[in-house]
This record gives structure tokens, C-alpha cells and sequence, in this order.
């Protein structure tokens, strides 16, 4: 296990992540409802593409309790093919127009430096980046704003992320990659309370390496910065269950649960009201004086 002090300098834990005009308490875990608007997203691609449709989706994931809303208009499943910047640009800016209205928090999923301008001066309050900001003028997108910023680790690019990934140690090559990004990130004048981590489960990893990463994320999460888990739907759980994509709920909900417990703030899913309730049994535990379940050695 790599120890936090080995890849970053000391920080304190990150309590209130700033992001545009919000300033999100993460005393609880936040959870982020997902809006593809894509047609080959591996979830539920196809079905948001007609803006309406996409706002209103939005908004039943804001009424669901969704704290914030994560617009994504390229689809980076494995496999998935690249976007013009026009085309994300057109799938992206009316519906991120609509529900900025809205009073919560909209993250845009892209790694294209435009599309990260354009959106934050449209209003969104987030990057959520793939790429961790590694794109020509993506970091400078960023500082220049007010917005936070997912930094995500991927070995490879969507399109063969998944042809054989090889670690020789997932963790501690994990845990370095994100240190040295938010590093990154701060030299160019990105506070460390708009910085979020994530390890990028799924991402130019096997199964293995996604439960080796999830049974120790608290490592990353030791790093100081709030740290993001993608787990929902996702084909660690089919591989888990042996459940097609869209019977995957318990799943989601379970890996959810352990990776909050493993110092996850925020958790990205597809289904916002069964995970704000499994949150809420979670936390009515750490309410009566009982201490969840800790990482196992």
C-alpha cells in the first residue's frame, strides 16, 4: 500500500468542495445522478438525446434527491468513438441552458477544452474529466474559472482502455497518478477545495484490479481531496452477478455502500432515489453510535 505522504504533501481533509456558486457540505456523501445524452452510452445510451426529454430526466434525479447533475454528451464506454467539439457542444449546451435555472449543481463529463469553457460560461458548476485535464488547454480552462473539477484516472483512451490493462501495482500507480494531477492542478491556481479524485473503476482496468482498488480506496481518499466512485451499472458488477446492465440495481447499490464506507463523498449513479435510501440506512447507523464497517486488512 502506497502511504498518502509518499505522492502528495501533507492536506488537510477537504470539507466544503467549492464548485461555481455552490459550496457542497460533504459531511454527507453526495450523491450525482447521471445524464447521458449520447446515443452509445453503455447504460442507457439513445434514450436522453431529444433535449426535452434529457431536461426531464434531469429534473426527476433533482426531485430524486440528486445533489448534483452530470451532463455527459460523449460517451467514453469502452470502445466508445470520439465526438466533434460541435456535435458534444450541441447535445450539451441546451440542456446544461435549462437546468442551470434549476438551483443544483451541473457537471459536464468532458475532456475537450472548449466544451469546458463554453459550459462553465453557460453555467456549469463542474468539470468531470476522463482525461484528468491532460488535453491541450484543459487545465487552463479550469483555473481560469470558478469551477470544480473531477480528475479521473484512465490507463489508455476509451477506445482500447479494456484490451488487456496491465498494473504493476494498480494501487500505488493509482494513488500517484491522481496526486501528481491535482499537483498539477494546483501550481496552475486550482484550490484544493475544488479538486475531486476518482479511480476510475472501470477505466483500463480488469475486475481484479477494480476490487483490489475499491477493498483499499481508502488509500486514495487519504490523499486529502474528496474522492468520486463510479461504480453504478457498471460490468464489475455484471461480472460480479452475472446481471445484464439494466438489472444491476442491488449491485450498484452494495458497491455504493463499500465504497462510502472506504471514504467515497460522492457517489455517481443512475439510480438516485434507492441510493439516497440506501445512504440514508447507512448513515442512521453512524447516527445511533454505531461505526460502519471499516476497510479490511
Amino acid at each position: 500500500m502506497v502511504a498518502p505522504s509518499a505522492v502528495t504533501e501533507e492536506l488537510a481533509p477537504v470539507r466544503i468542495l467549492r464548485a461555481g456558486a455552490y459550496r457542497l457540505n460533504l459531511d454527507r456523501p453526495l450523491v450525482m445522478g447521471i445524464v447521458n445524452l449520447t446515443h452509445d452510452s453503455f447504460s442507457d445510451g439513445g434514450r436522453y438525446l431529444e433535449p426535452a426529454v434529457a431536461v426531464e430526466q434531469a429534473r426527476r434525479l433533482a426531485e430524486a434527491g440528486a445533489d448534483i447533475l452530470d451532463l455527459g454528451a460523449e460517451s467514453t464506454r469502452p470502445g466508445a468513438a470520439p465526438v466533434s467539439e460541435g456535435e458534444e457542444l450541441d447535445r450539451l449546451l441546451p440542456v446544461l441552458e435549462a437546468l442551470v435555472p434549476l438551483g443544483r449543481p451541473v457537471s459536464v463529463d468532458t475532456m475537450k477544452a472548449r466544451v469546458m469553457r463554453v459550459a462553465i460560461e453557460a453555467g456549469a458548476s463542474m468539470v468531470n474529466d476522463v482525461r484528468a485535464l491532460r488535453e491541450p488547454g484543459a487545465l487552463e480552462a479550469v483555473a481560469g474559472s470558478h469551477a470544480a473539477v473531477c480528475l479521473m484516472h484512465m490507463q489508455g483512451e476509451p477506445r482500447t482502455m479494456q484490451h488487456a490493462p496491465q498494473y504493476d501495482d494498480v494501487l500505488g500507480e493509482v494513488c500517484a497518478f491522481l496526486a501528481e494531477r491535482a499537483r498539477a492542478c494546483r501550481a496552475a491556481g486550482v484550490e484544493a477545495d475544488r479538486i475531486v479524485l476518482d479511480p476510475g473503476y472501470g477505466f483500463g482496468k480488469t475486475p481484479a484490479h477494480n476490487l483490489h482498488l475499491l477493498a483499499r480506496q481508502r488509500s486514495i481518499a487519504d490523499l486529502g481531496y474528496p474522492l468520486l466512485a463510479g461504480l453504478s451499472r457498471k460490468s464489475l458488477i455484471g461480472h460480479i452477478t452475472g446481471r445484464a446492465v439494466g438489472d444491476r440495481l442491488a449491485g450498484s447499490l452494495a458497491a455504493a455502500l463499500i465504497a462510502v464506507q472506504r471514504g467515497a463523498r460522492i457517489i455517481r449513479v443512475h439510480d438516485v432515489a434507492p441510493t439516497r435510501d440506501a445512504l440514508a440506512v447507512w448513515a442512521a447507523l453512524g447516527e445511533a453510535g454505531h461505526l460502519p464497517i471499516e476497510d479490511a486488512h
